[in-house]
């Protein structure tokens, strides 16, 4: 039998580690003094169109029809791979991208998800729970203060949004929301009106949805800075567990 490989962060050294978290801590202070939270460069460049058409060409039948769909009205990608086109600040759009992978979804009907696009927006952290009850291809990131909708056009997307900002803002239940997606999606597709379909309802905002929470670790390196003394000269607890890591401190031989 073959010897499992270890992970990389168990095969870095002690200084590595140091190394790792030091640099990224000093980056983060860095972006965070500039008022930075992300960086924009693909949309400093474009993908020639000829290029684009060429990459879909093999992909599947619907996923192909989108993304030609989103070449007529966007104009070239601002990056892309053999399976993946991305647009950034794209209509109403923070970040649009589109695959030829899919990922199977069920609701409201049978279908599979390709196209993911954000707005900045955000979800105050009690409500996540509700938007991933509500709809389990909408993703919230906390962090960068965005809200991420995946499926197989850009009106389901725009719709999906909607309801969003209507469950956050309590105008709508999941159970409505649930509803609402459904009957907004059968009236698309019928021709009917269908405005939450059509455009945005409420105006994403540009910046400032991030939450980049709050730094705990000064006392954490306290107190491994303490335990790692206690390791040197063996006054460890024989046996015992870290309460706060949950790691065995008995030294190993």
């Amino acid at each position: 039998m073959t010897e499992q490989r270890q992970s990389q962060a168990e095969e870095l050294s002690t200084g590595e580690r140091m190394a790792t978290y030091l640099g990224a801590a000093a980056d983060g202070v860095a972006h965070e003094a500039k008022g930075e939270t992300e960086t924009s460069h693909g949309t400093q460049q474009r993908v020639a169109l000829s290029d684009a058409e060429r990459i879909i060409e093999a992909w599947p039948q619907p996923n192909q029809r989108v993304a030609r769909q989103l070449l007529d009205k966007y104009g070239p990608p601002n990056e892309a791979t053999p399976t993946k086109l991305f647009w950034y600040h794209n209509g109403p759009w923070k970040e649009t991208k589109i695959t030829s992978d899919v990922v199977t979804h069920n609701f409201p009907a049978p279908h599979t998800d390709f196209l993911t696009q954000v707005v900045n927006y955000r979800v105050p952290p009690d409500m996540i729970g509700a938007i991933a009850e509500w709809d389990g291809s909408v993703i919230v990131d906390r962090t960068k203060g965005e809200v991420a909708a995946r499926c197989d056009a850009e009106a389901a997307n725009i719709l999906a949004m909607n309801l969003v900002h209507e469950i956050v803002t309590g105008k709508r239940t999941v159970e409505e929301a649930r509803e609402a997606t459904a009957e907004n999606t059968v009236a698309y597709s019928m021709g009917r009106n269908a405005p939450y379909a059509e455009r945005l309802l409420f105006e994403a905002p540009t910046d400032g949805t991030e939450d980049l929470d709050s730094s705990m670790i000064s006392g954490a390196v306290a107190h491994q800075a303490a335990g790692k003394v206690k390791d040197a000269f063996g006054g460890g607890d024989q046996g015992a567990t870290d309460r706060r890591t949950g790691a065995d401190t008995q030294p190993r031989t």
